[in-house]
């Protein structure tokens, strides 16, 4: 599975059923981990075989079962963008991995000693992983033409980015986003207002869908 393919066949997954990961495709994950830090300048941490931070609880309860495994998406303050941008990277290999995901911003517990934080950093969400009860479902789509400005037609490559970016998960299913097309080949992507809040993060994982769609050879970011 390319990671194109891994972004239409993605969906978020609530239940697992709690069958252990191979260590094999862990080690995979710990790699790109690993890289994804390095490049990011962030501190991702894979948590495996641990119940705690999602068992049953006022704040979670119906919403989540069966989860064990998680990667913290620890960075400073200033990272949220960055923390999408590279969690959706690894969120996409878990999917051509055979696994389940799904990016979580409140319903979790914090369990000491499972992770550790540097000088001023933060855990900006956590993202659940393994074996999905179901597959999940495809979140509505909306009209393409409300996400985007250019002059013109856009060219196919740049569509193509959008409607790989409309496949992003985002927070409530909010889609606070859009791209606008200058000078037919730089893209502004930018953050809309929104009440949920989460839209940094939210712009990082649109913007990677977006890339690896549109091709990076064929535009910059402006």
């Amino acid at each position: 599975m390319t990671e194109l393919e891994a972004i239409k066949a993605r969906h978020s997954v609530r239940k697992y059923t709690g069958q252990p990961i191979e260590e094999s495709k862990l080690n995979l994950l710990r790699e790109e981990v690993q890289k994804c830090n390095a490049e990011g300048g962030i501190h991702i941490q894979l948590v495996v075989e641990e119940p705690k931070a999602f068992s049953t609880g006022v704040f979670n309860y119906g919403l989540f079962s069966g989860v064990k495994n998680y990667f913290v998406m620890a960075g400073n303050k200033d990272a949220e963008e960055r923390i999408g941008y590279y969690g959706e990277r690894i969120v996409l290999l878990a999917q051509t991995l055979g696994l389940n995901t799904c990016w979580v911003g409140l319903t979790y517990k914090k369990i000491p000693g499972t992770f550790t934080l540097e000088d001023k950093e933060k855990v900006h969400c956590v993202i659940a992983l393994g074996y999905g009860a179901t597959q999940g479902v495809q979140h509505p789509m909306k009209p393409s033409e409300k996400f985007y400005e250019c002059e013109g037609i856009p060219p196919t490559w740049f569509i193509e980015g959008l409607e790989a970016a409309l496949l992003a998960p985002t927070a409530v299913n909010q889609q606070k986003f859009k791209f606008i097309l200058r000078d037919r080949n730089k893209v502004q992507a930018k953050p809309l207002k929104s009440l949920a809040g989460y839209t940094q993060l939210d712009l990082g994982i649109v913007k990677y869908h977006f890339e690896i769609a549109a091709g990076k050879e064929n535009f910059s970011w402006d």
